[in-house]
């Protein structure tokens, strides 16, 4: 009879407790007890502040009215009015005599008291003026490391990955922040630098290969001895290394144009256009696309060859997915609202609206993907939309009615 084998004892639990982690004393300045300490002493400030002057004001006001003259005054036995509200009847009783001194005793009393009372609201007026700012100078004190942090992040989006917010004073929780967001940055530029040294290898890498092979390619078409099934096969071959060669240069420089540009010039888009224009006139003649420009001025801070990446990538796409017949594209450059705008239309196939975002991704075309194609490798829009992102610029598409596209490229002057 089988034996069914002992269950394996589970291992015990993990301990949640780093014994590594730093050790925080019990009594930290933490930010809640800084401002509860801060907040608690101005309002017993306040509080004090107020309740002396209120005493003041009590005291000034009981003196004046014992140093007051009476309402009323005694002369020859009768009791007489020294002020114009305090009415005594002219042949009152004992009674009456004494409710209408304390009617004007009252009002007197009431008089002190609204004196008491306009004071006190221009001393909490004031008392108020300067609690508000004390609050708001005491209030930018301590959200001060914020700004620090906000500051140094900002800096750090613009690709400056060497910035530390390096964070002094007391061991509180925004001092915590701060260290944690230098740990973060240093990750980040050690992340950064392996793909940049992986992209300058891969680069070397992938080229040298692909270089060889169309040496030999090209040497051996050079041989008019060779027999022409050879010819066919190396020109097939030669035809795909090149497409193999555009494919890496595609991917080389997404990966490249996905950072930041650190390294900025003043940059023409016109000129950046014209060269786009003059390297593919030759393709759109042979295609039958008429080419037409109006370039005006935009001067941008950027990489010049990256611009002209986006110039020249947008033009091919232009020319190689128009009509057969009566093709056109047209190129203008100007400035608007501050930015510089270039934009390339074309004629074309209807595009639908849905497609659009599609076009951006890699390796995507219009109704294909990772299709054999003479058209391109899938990755210009790509390229074109991750170097305007690098240069802190946006790219829109938008479909024609007659068809075709109209891509905008909008950069920060």
């Amino acid at each position: 009879m089988a034996t069914t084998p002992a269950p394996h004892p589970q291992a015990p639990p993990k301990p949640t407790w780093d014994p590594r982690g730093p050790v925080r004393p019990l009594l930290r300045p933490t930010i809640r007890i800084r401002l509860t300490l801060l907040y608690g002493g101005m309002f017993l400030i306040a509080g004090i502040l107020l309740l002396s002057i209120m005493y003041l004001f009590i005291a000034q006001a009981v003196s004046d009215v014992a140093a007051a003259q009476l309402p009323f005054r005694v002369v020859s036995g009768e009791v007489q009015a020294t002020t114009a509200w305090c009415r005594l009847p002219a042949t009152p009783t004992t009674e009456e005599l004494n409710d209408a001194l304390a009617i004007c005793l009252k009002h007197q009393t009431d008089l002190a008291l609204d004196d008491v009372l306009r004071r006190s609201l221009f001393a909490l007026l004031g008392l108020s003026i300067i609690a508000f700012a004390f609050g708001y100078a005491m209030a930018g004190r301590v959200l001060a490391p914020l700004g620090r942090i906000t500051r140094t992040a900002r800096q750090v989006a613009g690709s400056d990955l060497a910035r530390r917010i390096e964070l002094d004073g007391p061991d509180d929780e925004l001092k915590e922040l701060a260290d944690t967001f230098d740990e973060m940055l240093e990750r980040l530029e050690r992340a950064f630098t392996a793909q940049q040294r992986f992209v300058a290898n891969a680069s070397h890498e992938l080229r040298t290969p692909l270089a060889i092979n169309r040496t030999l390619l090209e040497v051996h078409l050079s041989d008019p001895g060779a027999p022409v099934e050879l010819q066919q096969l190396g020109k097939t071959l030669l035809a795909t290394n090149e497409r193999s060669e555009q494919l890496v240069e595609g991917l080389l420089l997404l990966a490249r144009s996905d950072n930041q540009i650190v390294e900025r010039k003043p940059v023409d888009l016109a000129e950046v256009a014209s060269r786009a224009l003059d390297q593919v006139r030759t393709e759109a003649d042979a295609k039958g696309v008429e080419l037409r420009g109006e370039l005006a001025p935009a001067i941008v801070q950027g990489n010049g060859v990256l611009l002209e990446r986006i110039a020249l990538n947008l033009i091919q796409n232009a020319v190689r997915y128009n009509i057969p017949e009566g093709g056109w594209a047209d190129v203008t450059t100007e400035t608007q609202h501050g930015q510089a705008v270039l934009v390339v239309s074309n004629a074309g196939p209807v595009v639908p609206a849905y497609e659009i975002d599609n076009l951006f991704e890699p390796f995507r075309r219009l109704r294909q993907e990772r299709t054999g194609s003479d058209k391109g490798v899938g990755l210009g829009l790509s390229i074109v939309r991750s170097v305007a992102r690098a240069h802190g610029g946006r790219i829109i598409a938008e479909p024609r009615e007659g068809g075709g596209l109209v891509m905008r490229v909008t950069l920060p002057i």
